[in-house]
This record gives structure tokens, C-alpha cells and sequence, in this order.
């Protein structure tokens, strides 16, 4: 009896000490923040009413504010009022507007694509009209997002927008009626192969209603067709809510399997995240294309999914983010997005690439990989911390020569879709021919469209070297005779191109008659990534092995 009172003593001693620790150092933290609060509202004071130039005091704050949180992580971040609506958007699925996706091209604020259904498409914007000014006010100096943000409002109230159209010498005016705009996060759900019986789904984002949408997605394909595999297109997705990457995952797996979990410095962050709906498709075959612009909630559905060996992924390393965010409401209404904790997905592996030092912005480092850690997948298959999702088939993007980087950086393809659409009603073509690829030639000389070589470059530096020296004169003929090659290798250059050329042409010509999804459907018989997972699908022997570590 007294050993086991001296053990509850013991036990009872050691919990007081533990909490009289813990209460010490809550403490000392309450005194620090208490200290250091007094002193920078003084600084703040000071410098507000005695520096020697005015000082606005709204700017200096948020300018401490915002390098205050630059040495934690790029993620947390303070969210002005203006800002709020892309939180709302994101958490609603829904924001007011007119229906415009705006863009830069060519340094000019375009319309994207009107979407479908909404005010500017129904009174006659179209893809390609140049945004001049908005309710009167000029967008030279505005960007994208500031535009974006004069379009948006409450709905039921209108917006005028000014746009020039290729082809017509006068401006056009429209009065759009904003309204609630309904968020896509599937940008194009259809059935793709020879025999349309692989279903593709390309997700954009992770917003209200994500899982809804495959859902339906998912049930049409089935109502169409028996399906050899579904392929989900997560590349260049950022993520969005976790608990629609959670019901993402629901849609493929048994219930009452972890999907992921929550990790931070405080208990009321660490949440386990399981599957909780049957499954909509148990044994079809499952491929996820991922790139280096997938993270986040991308990365918890792609690395649950090969956690689980449910799915092989193909394509790139993802990007690596496994911090999760939380919003706090402040005030003035403004928010605070603040990292709390991190994912852990079904093997106890963390997706987090880098680790944040917080001794300077943003400053981190990579964990080398002697020290990555190696976990097993359900079905034994090693994979490792650390470095975003490894895909299962390695699959890198095409990297864009020279002259592709000059085309698409001035846009050339866009404003020459301009041109097209202004002279043809319907597109008949299914492909670029060579007269049409001829005409865009043209084009492009009519534009004086030139780019610079590496080559050009270094005879750049040869002459500001030569210039310097008594071999000016001499080294003119020569200079002269390499410019000559560097044309006609230019020349060679833009046939040698000619496939990409056509490609990247005729899929700006049918996003302007057959917008996005028409686009993407058109893209994937050009698409390496979807070449290799059809393929994939088509041998399922190859696909079973990979999923149980045979390959």
C-alpha cells in the first residue's frame, strides 16, 4: 500500500513539476511579447511623429508587419481587405463578377477567355479583346489581379469595360451585370484513347465542391462507357483545402483508411483525416500526372494515393509544400494566414522539401540525402521524406528552345489567333498546314519579330572587344560573314521547330472557338504525359507490377 502511495506521489510530484514548468515558461513567452510589444509601439510612435520626412504611418506598420512574417515561411502571410475575396473564392466556391479571366500578353491586359454563361460572354466579349479601361479608369498601369479586382463586386451591379478588337478601328463599351460566378476546380472532364474508354479529369485547384465535381465526373463516365482507367491531371495545381483533397482520395479508396495527418506545436492542430465514403472506383486503374507546379493538397491526394499503392503517379518531382495553413480573422477585416502544422501522409512521411531557419527571409535549407528517412507504402514499396511526391514514372517537360520562349513571351501566338479569328467564323482545320504556318511567318515579319541567339550574345561581347582594340577594321568582314551564318542557322532553326510551331498554334486557334476544355481535349494527342499513361493503361500487367514493387 505505501508502494503504490509513493507511486502515485511520485506520479502526482512529477505532473505538478511538468505544469509548473510548462506554466514558467507560458509565462516568460507572455513577458517577452509583453516586453518587445512595449518597446517596438514606442519605436513605432517615434519614428511616426519625430522622423525628419513624413512618414505614413499605415505603410510603415504593414512594412513591419510583412518583414516580420518574411522570416518564418512564404506562406504566412497578412491578408488586407482587398485580398480577402480570393479567400472567399476559394472557401465558398463562388465570388461576384462579370465572368472575365484576365491576363498579360504582349504587355497589354487581355481577356483570357470569357467564361461561358455568364454576362460578358452573353453580350460579346470574346478571347483576345484588348481591356482598356474599366468604369472609366485606364488599366496601362494596372495589372491583372488589379483589373480582376474592379471587375469583381456585389451582385446585381454593373461594370463597364472598354476593349479594342482586332480588326475594328473604333473601341467597344459593354455594361456587364456582375452576379455570382460559380468556380470550375475541373477544367475538362471527357473520355480520351481510341476507344474512349479512359476517363481524364484535369483538376485546376482545390476549392468548395472540388470532390462534387469528380463525383460527377466520375458517375457520367461510368454511365458511358466500362472504364480501362482514369487518368487525374494534377499538374501545376497549388493546392487549395484539405478536406476536398481528403474527399478526393474518398472517391478511390475503402473507407476508414488515414488519408493524412495534421502535426503541429499545438495539440489542436494534430488532426487524423480518414476515408469515409464507399468508393466510387475500387479496382479501375488509376494514374496521376503531377509536375513541379503540384503542391499542397495535389500532393497529400497524389502521395496518399501511392502511400496506399492505389495510383501510379507519373511526371515530375512535385514542388514539396507539406505546411499547412490556417486563416485567423482580425481586425478591420483583415486575416491572418498562418502555418500551424504539417502533413504526414499514410506511410508517416512528411512532403516537406525545404526546412524554413527563420533567421532571415524565407531563408532554408534542403535536407541532404543521407538523412532523408525511408518509409514503406502499403504494400511494401520503399519511398522517402522530404522531397515532395517522387513520381513513379519519371517524365520531364519539354524545355523551350530559344526561339519558343520569344514566341510565347511576346505572345505572338495569341495576338496572330487575333487576327485569325477576326477573318474566319468557324474553325475547319485540325492541324496547322503548311500554308497556314506560312501565313504566320508572314506575320511575324510583318511584327518584326526577332530574337537573340547565345550565339549572337557572345558576338555581342566580340565586338565591344574588338572596338577596344587596333583589330577593329580587320575583324568587320569577319563579324559580317558570322551574322550571315547565325540568319540562315536561324532560318534552319524555325523549320527544325516547325511541329512545335504548328502545335502550340493550332491549340491558341481552338481555344478561341472551342474555349478551354476543347483546348485540352485537343492537347492530349499531343501530350507526352497522357501518351504515357494511356499506354500505361493499355498494359496492365505493367501497371499491377509497378504497384507491387516488381518494377
Amino acid at each position: 500500500m505505501r508502494k503504490k502511495f509513493k507511486i502515485i506521489a511520485i506520479s502526482a510530484a512529477l505532473f505538478v513539476g511538468v505544469f509548473a514548468v510548462g506554466a514558467t515558461q507560458y509565462s516568460d513567452v507572455l513577458f517577452q511579447i509583453k516586453k518587445n510589444f512595449t518597446i517596438f509601439s514606442e519605436v513605432y510612435r517615434q519614428v511616426t511623429l519625430r522622423y525628419v520626412d513624413k512618414v505614413d504611418p499605415e505603410k510603415l506598420m504593414r512594412k513591419g508587419i510583412n518583414s516580420m512574417l518574411e522570416t518564418l515561411d512564404p506562406y504566412t502571410v497578412l491578408i488586407d481587405e482587398s485580398e480577402n475575396q480570393q479567400i472567399d473564392i476559394l472557401t465558398t466556391g463562388k465570388y461576384g463578377g462579370v465572368g472575365i479571366e484576365a491576363g498579360s500578353r504582349g504587355g497589354k491586359i487581355v481577356v483570357i477567355a470569357p467564361i461561358e454563361g455568364y454576362s460578358a460572354q452573353k453580350k460579346g466579349v470574346k478571347a483576345g479583346d484588348v481591356i482598356t479601361s474599366v468604369n472609366g479608369i485606364s488599366v496601362d498601369e494596372l495589372t491583372p489581379e488589379d483589373v480582376q479586382s474592379l471587375l469583381h463586386g456585389e451582385p446585381g451591379t454593373t461594370v463597364k469595360i472598354t476593349i479594342k478588337r482586332y480588326g475594328l478601328d473604333q473601341e467597344l463599351t459593354f455594361e456587364l451585370k456582375r452576379e455570382y460566378i460559380e468556380v470550375k476546380n475541373v477544367a475538362f472532364a471527357g473520355l480520351i484513347g481510341k476507344e474512349h474508354d479512359i476517363g481524364y479529369i484535369v483538376l485546376t485547384r482545390f476549392s468548395q465542391n472540388t470532390s462534387e465535381e469528380i463525383r460527377n465526373a466520375i458517375l457520367r463516365f461510368k454511365s458511358q462507357t466500362k472504364l480501362r482507367g482514369l487518368i487525374l491531371d494534377l499538374r501545376n495545381n497549388p493546392g487549395g483545402l484539405l478536406n476536398e483533397a481528403v474527399k478526393t482520395v474518398d472517391k478511390f479508396i475503402e473507407p476508414g483508411i488515414k488519408v493524412v495527418e495534421t502535426r503541429g506545436r499545438n495539440s489542436e492542430n494534430n488532426s487524423v483525416f480518414k476515408s469515409e465514403e464507399p468508393p466510387l472506383l475500387v479496382n479501375t486503374p488509376l494514374v496521376v500526372l503531377q509536375n513541379s507546379g503540384s503542391a499542397s493538397a495535389s500532393e497529400v491526394v497524389a502521395g496518399s494515393l501511392q502511400d496506399l499503392d492505389r495510383a501510379v503517379i507519373i511526371g515530375e518531382q512535385s514542388f514539396g509544400k507539406g505546411l499547412v495553413q490556417v486563416i485567423r480573422p482580425l481586425s478591420y477585416n483583415t486575416a491572418l494566414k498562418i502555418t500551424t502544422s504539417k502533413y504526414y501522409i499514410p506511410s508517416g512521411r512528411s512532403i516537406q522539401s525545404v526546412t524554413y531557419t527563420h533567421d532571415a527571409n524565407s531563408s532554408h535549407y534542403n535536407k541532404p540525402d543521407s538523412v532523408k528517412k525511408a518509409y514503406k507504402t502499403r504494400d511494401g514499396r520503399t519511398v522517402y521524406d522530404s522531397q515532395g511526391i517522387n513520381p513513379d514514372i519519371d517524365i520531364k517537360e519539354r524545355e523551350h528552345s530559344l526561339l519558343q520562349i520569344a514566341l510565347l513571351q511576346n505572345s505572338y501566338y495569341f495576338f496572330y489567333a487575333n487576327k485569325y479569328t477576326a477573318q474566319h467564323d468557324s474553325l475547319t482545320i485540325n492541324q496547322v498546314d503548311d500554308t497556314l504556318f506560312n501565313d504566320f511567318k508572314q506575320y511575324l515579319n510583318s511584327q518584326h519579330f526577332s530574337y537573340e541567339t547565345r550565339t549572337e550574345q557572345d558576338l555581342d561581347q566580340l565586338k565591344i572587344h574588338l572596338a577596344s582594340t587596333k583589330m577593329k577594321n580587320s575583324g568587320n568582314q569577319y563579324i559580317n560573314g558570322l551574322q550571315q551564318m547565325i540568319e540562315q542557322e536561324k532560318e534552319r532553326e524555325f523549320k527544325k521547330q516547325s511541329d512545335e510551331i504548328k502545335k502550340l498554334l493550332y491549340l491558341e486557334l481552338v481555344s478561341r472557338y472551342k474555349g478551354r476544355s476543347g483546348q485540352i481535349r485537343a492537347s492530349s494527342r499531343f501530350d507526352s504525359y497522357i501518351q504515357s499513361a494511356e499506354q500505361l493503361l493499355h498494359h496492365p500487367g505493367r501497371y499491377h507490377a509497378i504497384l507491387s514493387g516488381k518494377e
